[in-house]
């Protein structure tokens, strides 16, 4: 009898150190995580929300904050940034900023392109033309490098999709420089910006109110052109973003309705079984 209820026991002792040694460890866990995640906390990017218009199903770029984010690149952001993979002519499509054929013709006309080679062999320089993809400002990495002191800016394509926060820190970084807290270590050359990985940025505030003059009569303050300009840069990485979400919006009309008829249906040919 005594050797049944070890042997009944004995489990059941095992199972409650089993449970009791679990209990430790997640206690133990906890803690760590506890005193772990306000360092953690305390690295990552301050990134501010953004209700941006083109969020959701039914949502669709604003023309006019594209139209004034393009202002934006062109004055500010492409004296350092290059945006390779838009052409002057996606300037004109529906769902971007959707100027005329005649205005991209005029603006891909302010750039200066680099085509060539000529008769001679050599490489010239002439005003862009809507087939034209925009112009990086620099020959090569080691002509920007050399500019801006060691530093690289990336090209500006894809930022709104690679950069953590997408538009959101976009927007973050253009309006977050401020002086650096007491205490904080900024490296040479660095500038304090909280809502970049690290708090730390090799480029000075670009944007200043006033900059940028909008014909629309829309404020130019520094929030409004980095809203503007994030917007364009979403664009930029995303130019077919209505068209999903009208297609996605159909499909699901289109599901609703086969959902609709099957169901119908279902009841029909059950009613006529019985």
């Amino acid at each position: 009898m005594d050797s049944k209820m070890m042997t009944i026991s004995s489990p059941r002792r095992s199972f409650g150190r089993t449970l009791a040694s679990l209990a430790i460890l997640a206690g133990l866990a906890l803690g760590v995580a506890g005193q772990v995640s306000p360092a953690r906390a305390a690295d990552e990017p301050e990134i501010k929300k953004i209700d941006w218009p083109f969020i959701g199903v039914f949502g669709t770029y604003d023309t006019n904050a594209l139209r004034r984010g393009y202002k934006v690149y062109k004055e500010v952001c492409s004296n350092c940034h290059s945006l390779n993979l838009v052409h002057f002519r996606n300037l004109s499509e529906v769902g971007g900023p959707h100027f005329s054929e005649a205005q991209v013709k005029a603006l891909a006309a302010t750039f200066q392109v680099t085509d060539g080679p000529n008769k001679e062999g050599d490489m010239f320089q002439r005003p862009g033309l809507p087939s034209d993809p925009f112009p990086a400002p620099y020959a090569n990495e080691e002509a920007a490098r050399a500019a801006l002191g060691g530093a690289l800016p990336p090209d500006l394509s894809v930022m709104a999709k690679a950069l953590e926060g997408g538009p959101d820190g976009i927007h973050s970084i253009l309006t977050g420089y401020k002086d650096a807290p007491a205490g904080f270590k900024l490296q040479d050359g660095l500038h304090y910006n909280p809502a970049f990985p690290g708090s730390q940025i090799a480029m000075p505030p670009p944007l200043s109110d006033g900059q940028v003059d909008f014909a629309d009569g829309t404020p130019n303050t520094v929030d409004q052109m980095a809203k503007d300009v994030a917007q364009f840069l979403m664009w930029a990485a995303e130019p077919k973003l209505d068209q999903r979400h009208q297609m996605g919006f159909m499909v699901l009309i289109y599901l609703g309705v086969l959902a609709g008829l099957l169901y119908f249906v279902t009841r029909k040919v059950w009613a006529d079984q019985h």
